[in-house]
């Protein structure tokens, strides 16, 4: 028997497909120090738990295709501080962020149809669009210019009659990048004038470092029927195994399809809505420190990172990741050495490997994406052992 010619398309996940290292290397008794995932340690706000222990219902029957009202409002009231006002009707609740691009691309794609993507981007894109018969279209940046691509002849270049949407990241996963204004007003005006989506994965929005302001597509009322807000609990409340993501539009036709893919699965799960409705309710102080406590993060692992000779990595605005480019031929290999013959007192190091962020051959084969999502030393110690390794990996 065969399976389906896009199915076999579709790699396995960079960030996840190692583990069978990692695991081997701590039955062997070695610590593994895992920067691989964007898995906060930041502890889930108790909120989110006390709401759902205070469910109180005879039946846990079905919620609404689109939501349950708890949550849809809350959705409005967090985008409302931020001067982006929502009806009932222009929000659908998904089970994760994962969902929600998954559900918008199958809405918008026929088969051949483009979309555009940012090279290094967030490995499951490549997944979402082939699932939906799309082609991905990449635009690359580079490590040397810290993957800045916000460049309009860069992006019109990559336009054609094929176009359907474009997928921004800001602030962005794999890299920290992140958009200006001008630069989304920029982006808007091209889908404006070219007629095609945009995508804007903002899951990360919260988190922009160095008093930078933040930003989001929603700003720009002119182009509310090409934008589509993807957004989700998982990293701007540690919360990521509730699974509840939304997708925002004021697209009144793409709302009304999306709804149909939101019918047939039925609902997102209702215990997991009533707790992070609870988590919208949160004080916007809250977002401060940790903020505070990831730009700080950061400083820290691209401090340590600076004394690996070689080492190509610029300070990310965003998010909880940096890419960077390392002195050796094959960042793949080079792990799977770390978790296999590499120790150091007995420790080791997991990245993920960031070719499998790129749809080019042979781009991102010595760049690596860190998530720095671990306490201060804990990252300090896992930088030293990429050093470390380096050093131990180039002597062979």
């Amino acid at each position: 028997m065969n399976l389906s010619k896009k199915i076999l398309q579709i790699p396995h996940s960079p960030i996840r497909r190692f583990y069978v290292y990692s695991n081997e290397a701590e039955k062997n008794g070695k610590k593994v120090y895992q920067l691989n995932i964007g898995q906060p340690d930041i502890k889930t706000p108790e909120v989110f738990f006390d709401a759902i222990m205070n469910f109180n219902q005879d039946v846990l029957d079905y919620a609404p295709s689109q939501g349950i009202p708890v949550m849809i409002s809350a959705i409005k009231n967090y985008y409302a501080r931020y001067g982006m006002n929502y009806g009932d009707d222009q929000i659908l609740i998904t089970s994760g962020g994962s969902e929600a691009i998954m559900f918008t691309l199958t809405a918008i794609l026929d088969p051949g149809d483009e979309v555009i993507v940012v090279e290094p981007f967030y490995s499951n894109y490549a997944t979402f669009i082939i699932a939906a018969d799309g082609k991905m279209v990449p635009i690359a940046s580079i490590a040397e210019d810290g993957y800045h691509y916000a460049k309009k002849e860069v992006i019109t270049k990559a336009i054609t009659p094929k176009t359907k949407a474009m997928i921004v990241t800001s602030p962005g996963n794999p890299t920290g990048n992140v958009l200006t204004s001008a630069e989304m007003r920029m982006i808007c005006d091209l889908a404006i004038d070219h007629n095609f989506f945009i995508i804007a994965d903002e899951v990360y929005r919260e988190f922009v470092y160095d008093d930078r302001e933040m930003a989001s597509m929603g700003e720009f009322e002119d182009a509310d029927q090409n934008v589509v807000i993807i957004d989700s609990v998982s990293k701007r409340f540690s919360a990521c195994g509730a699974r509840v993501g939304c997708i925002i539009t004021k697209n009144a036709e793409l709302y009304s399809n999306i709804l149909k893919l939101c019918q047939g699965r039925l609902s997102a799960p209702t215990l997991e809505q009533v707790g992070a409705a609870a988590l919208y309710g949160l004080d916007p102080s809250y977002f401060d420190e940790v903020k505070n406590e990831y730009e700080h993060r950061r400083d820290v692992v691209c401090e340590e990172l600076a004394k690996i000779p070689g080492i190509v990595c610029k300070k990310p605005a965003g998010a909880f990741y940096v890419t960077a480019k390392l002195p050796v031929e094959d960042a793949e290999d080079f792990l799977i050495w770390l978790l296999t013959e590499f120790d150091d007192e007995g420790e080791t190091v997991m990245y993920a490997p960031a070719e499998g962020f790129y749809v080019t051959p042979g781009l991102g084969k010595n760049e690596i994406r860190i998530a720095y999502v671990l306490k201060e030393k804990d990252l300090r110690r896992a930088a030293e052992l990429i050093r470390l390794g380096i050093e131990s990996y180039n002597r062979r």
